[in-house]
């Protein structure tokens, strides 16, 4: 006899939705699992990040190092050995000066004058004309200009600028023979006068001149010329 089972009854008509339910459950409890999770992770970092701890404040104190004390000086004070009379406003104080006594008991001074004795200085007459005039080397003055020409070395700053001209010289035959007074009265360059004093001042001795055949002190003035050779 053959069992037949009721349409309503059969299980397999129903296997699908079984199935569907199935995973519905299995897919709430995982993401319930992830959720209780996630929570307790957020729960477990607040937990950590609002722990306060207990810190013993202790205070510090810095002892005041002391201030230095400065090195008493010791001061000395002077006594003062005299004793100051102290007198009232009424009463007459007279004072004796001894000093005037030997004044006016002393002679009455005199002053003398110092005499300083002056020295009258005569300055020698300086001629220029003479019973006898100055002689070199046994000729007059022209002797004397062209033994100064040989000798003049031109200037060369004097060669470069193209300078020349005449320089007009005065001086002195002394009694001894001697040149002095040398002087320059006219000259177109000063390095011209110059080389001309210098050979001037290099004059061996003259004879001097004689007036009443006594030899006296002689002025001369003498041009010499200095000329470029073209």
């Amino acid at each position: 006899m053959e069992v037949k089972k009721s349409p309503k009854a059969d299980l397999e008509n129903k296997k699908g939705i079984f199935t569907e339910i199935g995973l519905i459950i299995a897919l709430a409890i995982v993401i319930v699992m992830f959720s209780v999770s996630q929570k307790e992770k957020v729960i477990q970092e607040m937990a950590v990040d609002t722990v306060i701890e207990e810190v013993e404040v202790i205070d510090v104190t810095t002892e005041k190092e002391p201030e230095p004390v400065a090195p008493v000086q010791q001061q000395t004070v002077q006594v003062v050995a005299d004793i100051l009379n102290v007198v009232r406003n009424d009463t007459e104080i007279t004072t004796t000066f001894d000093w005037i006594e030997d004044f006016s008991e002393a002679e009455d001074i005199v002053i003398t004058p110092i005499e300083v004795e002056t020295e009258e200085i005569e300055e020698e007459t300086v001629f220029i004309v003479a019973d006898e005039k100055p002689s070199f080397q046994g000729g007059d003055l022209n002797t004397f200009r062209n033994w100064v020409q040989s000798r003049l070395t031109y200037p060369q700053i004097a060669q470069e600028n193209n300078i020349e001209g005449t320089v007009i010289l005065k001086f002195v035959v002394e009694k001894d023979g001697r040149l002095t007074n040398i002087q320059v009265l006219r000259s177109p360059d000063k390095s011209l006068s110059d080389e001309a004093v210098r050979i001037l001042s290099r004059s061996p001795k003259w004879a001097p001149a004689k007036q009443r055949d006594q030899a006296v002190r002689f002025s001369y003035t003498m041009p010499i010329v200095f000329k470029l050779q073209n």
